[in-house]
């Protein structure tokens, strides 16, 4: 077990570096940079495998084997998801965190906090991001137009299959928003404790979504990567329009931010 010395060591470190970043601003532009560049060549790559079916094989053994026979059903029925079933409740209330209706709650609540606070632009950015990722999700569904894994669906689905759409847009309006709260508070320990939560969170949704048999695992692993790459996009356009005042300042560069006229 860590000692209380030890885990104050660790997070001496995660936040010395965080503050070394800071201080080497253009190398963490760079580091974005260079990992939405990776992003885009990753999803390319995994795209340009299920196009090819070199996945299939292994997609269908992963959904399957999260599946087991109902015992409360007759003999024949379909397969429901391993676990009691108190779990299959936790896979739906996990799933429903990247669900449209919560989606928009979410972004329409920080969008009205942002309103109330007179941050226009952030709250632009937040929807411009929001509903950009939701658009991107549209296109790349339309244009690979994969079947749905072929086993009991426990969440209602429409659209097709690759890649995932709640794992894509967890990863946008969770990281986004998170990034966005990391410019608004002056811990250092707060910011990175917001990016955890941001990133389990859309890891959760993700792994929900091949649990209910809705997904392939690089259905889920596709939308990932391409949530990641937009949510870098949108923080590198938030931080170029805060050099140019256009996106009110950080708490601490600028404790006292006025208002925006």
């Amino acid at each position: 077990m860590a000692t209380a010395g030890t885990r104050e060591s660790l997070f001496g470190r995660a936040t010395g570096f965080a503050q070394w970043l800071r201080r080497h601003t253009n190398l963490l532009v760079l580091i974005v940079a260079f990992l939405i560049v990776g992003g885009v060549w990753a999803f390319v790559q995994i795209a340009d495998e299920v196009v090819e079916g070199d996945t299939q094989h292994f997609d269908e053994w992963a959904v399957r084997a999260l599946r087991a026979p109902d015992p409360d059903a007759p003999a024949g029925s379909p397969q429901v998801p391993i676990g009691p079933k108190w779990l299959r409740e936790v896979g739906r209330d996990m799933t429903a965190l990247g669900g449209m209706a919560v989606m928009f709650l979410v972004t329409a609540a920080v969008a009205g906090y942002l309103l109330m606070v007179r941050k226009y632009y952030a709250m632009w950015l937040v929807l411009i991001a929001t509903a950009g990722g939701l658009l991107v999700s549209s296109i790349l569904k339309n244009a690979f137009d994969r079947p749905r894994p072929d086993v009991a669906h426990y969440s209602y689905v429409v659209t097709s299959s690759f890649p995932s759409g709640h794992s894509m847009m967890s990863a946008v309006v969770y990281l986004t928003l998170g990034s966005l709260l990391t410019r608004v508070v002056p811990e250092r320990g707060v910011k990175i404790y917001l990016i955890i939560v941001a990133l389990l969170l859309t890891l959760l949704v993700g792994l929900s979504r091949v649990y209910m048999g809705v997904h392939y695992p690089t259905d889920v692993l596709a939308g990932w990567t391409a949530g990641l790459v937009w949510a870098m996009l949108c923080w590198l356009v938030a931080r170029y329009l805060q050099k140019r005042g256009k996106v009110e300042k950080d708490v601490e560069n600028n404790t006292s931010t006025p208002a925006v006229r």
